[in-house]
């Protein structure tokens, strides 16, 4: 059961090893876990868990493992019979609890640790189920082996209890974001410098100022520090972006809030850029290309949202275009090719998640010119990590 355990937090992608299970299994050795479930599971997260992002996915593993033992310690009978079947289990026993072991089959064993279950279940006083007889068993509460487990502890909540709210799943890494997570991390982006008028009082050039003239006072001003953060906003809506409205519309809410950057210019599209984006959602308002990339500095910022996800003919086919109205004389490849080449910081930041990129041709394609990234929130701190390194070649 431990070692399903084990592998059950490698499955959730819990960063745990061989290191981590041999100590964990040197803490139950040592009894560092109280002989409980719950302890158990205080000592085995203390261990295997190193990041606060990753105690939801160990309270899942935990549920998946250890659920129903609380109410039926009968569960443990197996896990008993395969602690007898180790000889290296029985080490730290004494010769007379060897002598009782001796003396007793596992059916008898299995017998006696029921009936000890059922009376604790008919006269349970806030102590503890033990996976054991009691008495000078070495399985009991009277004489306990080290690594053996006790099932509940009475006078505070359960380890299943705690497991069960789920309390750090908003510590997730792999949670999309709301508009308050978003502005922390877009935040980040700001680029602080000092322009215009000088208007601040700089109290270090001031007394440094005051020492050199002999104590006579001279007020030193300087600009105040402004955002220089520009960046562009590119949205894909309609058709499978749909379902992702909301998660765009809080992104955009989060970008847009006021003073966040020194210029911040929104625009949309659908599945690809071709000759213009557009200002509105629903393309009435177009803003060719070029004219775009004109006004673009290239220090500025580009970030696009979408799900690269396309007919490989709208990005590689002149004419191409979803509506027939509109078609393109130049691939979309070709614009999209223009776009990365004129803004060296940009990201790709995707809805849906990686597994489903690697299956979809278009977005491998628009993946080399663009760096993607999940929008969740670790994908959206490491875009913005890659932002302001100043990358922008391949994908992450």
């Amino acid at each position: 059961m431990f070692l399903d355990f084990f592998f059950e937090l490698r499955g959730r992608r819990v960063p745990v090893g061989l290191q981590e299970w041999m100590t964990l299994m040197r803490a139950l050795a040592l009894g560092l876990h109280e002989a409980s479930l719950d302890g158990f599971y205080d000592v085995a997260r203390a261990i295997c868990v190193k990041d606060l992002a990753h105690y939801d996915a160990f309270d899942a593993a935990f549920l998946a493992v250890f659920e129903g033992v609380e109410k039926d310690g009968l569960a443990f009978t197996a896990a008993l019979e395969s602690w007898l079947a180790n000889p290296r289990q029985l080490e730290g026993l004494t010769p007379a609890q060897r002598a009782m072991l001796q003396g007793l089959d596992l059916e008898e064993l299995r017998r006696l640790f029921e009936e000890r279950l059922q009376e604790q279940k008919k006269r349970h006083e806030g102590g503890s189920k033990w996976i054991g007889t009691g008495g000078t068993s070495p399985f009991g509460s009277g004489g306990y082996h080290p690594s053996a487990v006790r099932i509940g502890d009475g006078g505070r909540r359960s380890a299943m209890q705690v497991a069960h709210e789920r309390r750090y799943s908003d510590y997730r890494t792999d949670r999309v974001l709301d508009v308050r997570r978003m502005d922390v991390a877009l935040r980040m982006l700001r680029v602080l410098g000092r322009e215009g008028a000088p208007e601040e009082l700089d109290i270090d050039a001031t007394i440094e100022q005051t020492a050199r003239n002999a104590g006579e006072l001279e007020v030193v001003v300087r600009p105040r520090r402004r955002n220089r953060a520009k960046v562009v906003l590119l949205m894909d809506v309609g058709g499978s972006m749909d379902p992702h409205a909301h998660l765009v519309e809080q992104l955009f809410s989060a970008a847009s809030r006021a003073g966040r950057f020194a210029r911040f210019r929104p625009y949309y599209f659908h599945n690809c850029v071709y000759e213009a984006v557009y200002e509105d959602a629903r393309f009435r308002r177009p803003v060719p290309l070029p004219q775009l990339l004109g006004s673009s500095d290239r220090d500025e910022i580009l970030v696009i949202v979408g799900d690269a996800a396309m007919h490989p003919a709208e990005l590689l086919q002149p004419g191409g275009h979803i509506y027939f109205y509109d078609q393109n004389e130049r691939p979309g490849i070709e614009w999209m090719r223009e776009l990365a080449e004129h803004f060296p910081r940009r990201a790709w930041l995707n809805p849906e998640p990686p597994s489903y990129w690697a299956q979809t041709l278009t977005a491998e394609l628009l993946g080399r010119h663009f760096p993607m990234f999940p929008l969740t929130l670790d994908g959206l701190e490491r875009a913005v990590r890659r932002l302001l390194r100043g990358h922008g070649a391949a994908a992450a």
